[in-house]
């Protein structure tokens, strides 16, 4: 991010403006002695003293000569901003390198930089950089930290310039921003049994376009290095140009990570809040199944799917990884309260096909939601789902009797209907909670082994 481009155009502006901002900028000292010399150039005249006209005119004259150079230098300095990283957790740190180089012949007098920040971030950082030689440079930098995810605006940042005698002051601020990043908490999640492990490639895996004869063969054009032994010679005669057969793809095993998002379903704020644990749960989820190899998409109760170009809203076998956690953080990093009460819009996106491994983390289910939710089971190979009780999380721990009579109901009617179906009690690890599914799959029985791999076993 370079901030020196806007000034220059800036400098261009007529010379009204640019007087009475170089005249606004003259400091106590400035204006003291643009005043004693008109005093003085006053008394030489009356008293008709040429020498005293000089001092006048000397002490006038040095304030107005400042102001004017440091109006002229302040657009001959350029700033700029970097972060490192862009995207941090929250609760971690990033830091923020600043830079202002000294593109004029002239050197500068004091700097004073100061960049706005929300206040979440921390203070507003200030430095005082001492004189840049002509073609100079400074560096400083200073650290951000947020506990809170969101999308932060850094800048503008402003740039306070004096000249070497203190006459004259003036403030330039850059138009450029930068946007902090902070996604939620990623927690390392133990490796368990899951069909079509290894990079989703398993005795659960399937093939696409698998060749059944020579009349299903699905050609297509042939390519630069394809191997002539694979030439369809059919295809060739009736297409009038070069066909090879299509290889067999194998297709990863897919996963989708289901958040509920529903006002309704969730009391309290903060960052130890249920909402926030569920936003977090979901990011360490979908993180651990890239990189087990799944193609992954995150689906909420609203039914927006992310990443959602493709066809199927999945991120592919052609989509990097990495690119795709990239999206999907962004979004938790900004995902908020939906005003939605059900969850029927992502049943209706579920109810498409077959899912794969279905991770569910939902808030607070009453009856009729629990039977929605129910219902997803049939059109997944898989099924966890993580509950939370949003009054467990903010009630104090003398009285649960309420909120396990309530949430040990909706556990019984998920694993009823195939769910494995894990309750989360007020700050738990997910990394446990984790293993307690796998140790409940394996004593229920509900192992949800399905012939296309998406299922937890």
């Amino acid at each position: 991010m370079t901030a020196g481009g806007t000034g220059h155009a800036e400098a261009d502006r007529g010379d009204k403006g640019g007087v009475r901002t170089a005249l606004a900028g003259l400091t106590t000292r400035g204006r003291s002695f643009l005043a004693a010399g008109i005093a003085a150039a006053i008394c030489a005249y009356v008293l008709g003293q040429s020498d005293l006209l000089r001092v006048g005119l000397l002490l006038a004259v040095l304030p107005l000569v400042c102001a004017t150079v440091l109006y002229r230098t302040r657009y001959r300095v350029a700033g700029s901003r970097r972060l490192s990283p862009a995207r941090v957790p929250a609760g971690s740190e990033a830091r923020v390198h600043l830079r202002m180089d000294n593109v004029s012949r002239l050197a500068t007098g004091l700097l004073m930089l100061q960049d706005r920040v929300p206040y979440v971030l921390g203070p507003r950082p200030r430095f005082v950089l001492d004189r840049v030689e002509p073609g100079g440079r400074r560096e400083v930098s200073y650290r951000v930290r947020s506990d809170l995810r969101g999308r932060y605006p850094l800048g503008p940042l402003q740039l306070r310039l004096t000249d070497p005698f203190g006459m004259c002051e003036l403030t330039r601020s850059f138009s450029t921003y930068d946007t902090l990043t902070v996604i939620p908490r990623v927690e390392p999640l133990p490796p368990v049994r899951l069909s079509g492990e290894a990079k989703g490639y398993g005795d659960g895996r399937h093939r696409s376009l698998a060749l059944a004869g020579e009349d299903d063969i699905i050609p297509r054009g042939y390519r630069y290095g394809d191997d002539l032994r694979r030439v369809h010679w059919r295809s060739t005669a009736r297409y009038g140009e070069l066909m090879v057969r299509r290889e067999e793809q194998p297709q990863r095993a897919r996963c989708t990570v289901l958040l509920d998002t529903r006002g309704v379903a969730f009391a309290g704020a903060g960052p130890d809040s249920a909402f926030e644990w569920a936003v977090s749960g979901a990011a360490s989820a979908l993180v651990h199944m890239l990189e087990r190899g799944f193609s992954v998409r995150l689906l909420t109760d609203t039914g927006t799917a992310v990443p959602g170009e493709g066809a199927d809203g999945f991120a592919g076998a052609s989509q990097e990884s990495a690119d795709a956690a990239g999206l999907m953080m962004d979004t938790l990093a900004v995902v908020d309260h939906s005003d939605g009460t059900g969850l029927s819009r992502a049943y209706d996106v579920l109810r498409g096909g077959n899912e794969g491994l279905l991770l569910a983390f939902f808030g607070d289910l009453d009856e009729e939601e629990a039977a929605v939710v129910a219902k997803m089971r049939r059109r997944s190979g898989g099924a966890v789902a993580f509950l939370l009780d949003s009054e467990d999380w903010v009630r104090e721990p003398t009285d649960v009797s309420g909120p396990l009579e309530e949430s040990g109901e909706r556990l019984r009617m998920l694993r009823e209907a195939g769910w494995t179906a894990v309750r989360v009690p007020r700050g738990a690890q997910l990394s446990e909670l984790w293993r307690q599914a796998e140790r409940e799959r394996t004593s229920t029985g509900s192992a949800g082994r399905t012939s296309d791999g998406g299922g937890w076993s």
